[in-house]
């Protein structure tokens, strides 16, 4: 029986994935992407990055209306949570959306197959489904992303013990959540249940949370969710569970002085990193090569040890992060067409959507001392910006970090209201290897939060103008 034959076929729809698909279809490859689940997007879409993101924005609604709009004058009678209504509006966006991928498929003449996707060999793949099939690819990439890592000792119940997936859809708002894990999805989705009414402590194995970022945002972002109630136990590892007799769960640990500690909780959320999607791909059978943690290697140009077979993402490590998926999904396709596809990862940013936000870009200040790099600091706060003022959103800072022999910007950290989009200034100069001095005398509007960051480069010439 022949074997329907593609240019390209693509195992996993998450943001790698699709990306590298769609822009595979527009360069002109009969391109196929299988899929398991019967939506597209992936994690990011349907468990992750989108409805996270949703109830991020639905819960500091609500905390607004309920600690802030009386500062504007703003007044209310009896505010009410209605949280099967914001759980409905977070499935109507992703829904959505990933209906949105599916046009996009359409659009752009993209097969899709909905099943697991095997690697046989000889570049032929089978699809188990409703019913098992095999087809047949010139090239074929592995985008299968990544999954919550689970713990021995404290393992999922998807009710009480939940990952990420679990903490977007409690039924109700839990009394005390605990957090295990002091990294970006704990403090985003430990903000949403602090801010509709739980109690949220967060315990994390190392001295600070955000541990990969610049100290000093790990300081601040520290301070500022410490004053919006949460509760935080660094240098303490959780060593255990157990079930009480009234329901509710007692979580062990124990600190650096060997200190014992408890924790009572009706939730408990674990979010200690992510792990590479494998199982049952036929990496062995393909002789795909995989690494000591599991990713899949491959070269500079995503080829593994396999000819035909290539792999991007969450799946060959490095910056766990969708839109570094997207980039190398396209780079990828590109240079099947024979272009020049290409990932500059000295310029991925990374984000952290609590309230304030966080967004970094490039080196933290640690590592340039690490590695002796001589740089010169910026530093401007949002309490001097009139912009910020005027919102009533005045905590955090932009930090310039710039060679002090060149001015060439090394690194950007910034804690404050959407840095998440003042990043991308940081973004664009550092991509065209500019200079602090070009982002100071790059004009600003006034008033604006964008100004912060002229500030924060003019800083580090030490010529502010506002503080």
């Amino acid at each position: 029986m022949s074997q329907e034959q593609f240019d390209v076929i693509i195992i996993g729809s998450g943001p790698g994935g699709y990306v590298c698909a769609i822009r595979a279809a527009q360069l002109g490859f009969k391109t196929a992407c299988i899929e398991k689940y019967d939506t597209l997007g992936g994690t990011c879409l349907n468990v992750g990055c989108i409805p996270s993101k949703a109830l991020l924005q639905s819960s500091e609604h609500y905390h607004q209306a309920a600690h802030k709009f009386a500062n504007h004058g703003i007044e209310f009678g009896d505010l009410k949570l209605n949280l099967d209504k914001m759980l409905e509006r977070k499935d109507k966006v992703v829904s959505t959306l990933t209906t949105g991928i599916a046009g996009l498929f359409k659009k752009n003449k993209i097969t899709r197959f909905i099943g697991h996707g095997k690697l046989l060999g000889d570049g032929q793949v089978e699809i188990a489904g409703s019913e098992t099939q095999v087809i047949a690819g010139k090239h074929i990439i592995i985008a299968t992303g990544s999954k919550p890592v689970e713990l021995p000792f404290l393992k999922y119940d998807k009710q009480d013990i939940v990952s990420s997936t679990g903490a977007l859809a409690f039924d109700k708002v839990p009394e005390h959540l605990v957090v295990v894990g002091g990294g970006v999805i704990g403090l985003e989705l430990g903000s949403v249940w602090k801010r509709l009414g739980a109690a949220v402590t967060v315990v994390e194995f190392m001295d600070r949370i955000l541990p990969p970022m610049d100290k000093d945002v790990s300081k601040e972002m520290k301070k500022v969710l410490s004053r919006q109630g949460m509760k935080f136990h660094l240098s303490t590892g959780v060593t255990g569970a157990e079930k009480q007799a009234d329901g509710k769960w007692l979580i062990k640990g124990k600190d650096k002085k060997d200190k014992e500690l408890t924790f009572e909780a009706d939730k408990v959320l674990v979010s200690v990193g992510r792990r590479p999607y494998t199982e049952g791909l036929g990496l062995e059978t393909a002789g795909v090569k995989v690494g000591d943690r599991g990713f899949i290697e491959v070269d500079d140009h995503y080829r593994t040890n396999v000819e035909g077979i290539y792999a991007i993402g969450d799946v060959v490590g490095g910056l766990m992060l969708a839109h570094k998926a997207e980039e190398e999904g396209v780079a990828l396709a590109e240079t099947l067409a024979g272009k020049a596809g290409h990932v500059n990862y000295e310029v991925v940013p990374n984000v952290v959507y609590t309230w304030p936000e966080v967004a970094a870009i490039g080196k933290t200040e640690e590592e340039l001392v690490e590695a002796g790099i001589a740089y010169n600091v910026g530093k401007f706060s949002f309490k001097a910006s009139s912009r910020a003022r005027c919102m009533d959103e005045s905590e955090g800072f932009v930090k310039v970090l710039a060679c002090k022999e060149t001015d060439r910007m090394l690194g950007v950290h910034m804690v404050g209201p959407t840095v998440s989009e003042l990043i991308q200034e940081a973004v664009a100069i550092m991509e065209f290897m500019g200079s602090a001095e070009d982002m100071a005398r790059t004009v600003h509007g006034h008033p604006t939060l964008s100004e912060t960051v002229k500030e924060a480069a003019l800083a580090v010439d030490n010529r502010p103008i506002h503080i």
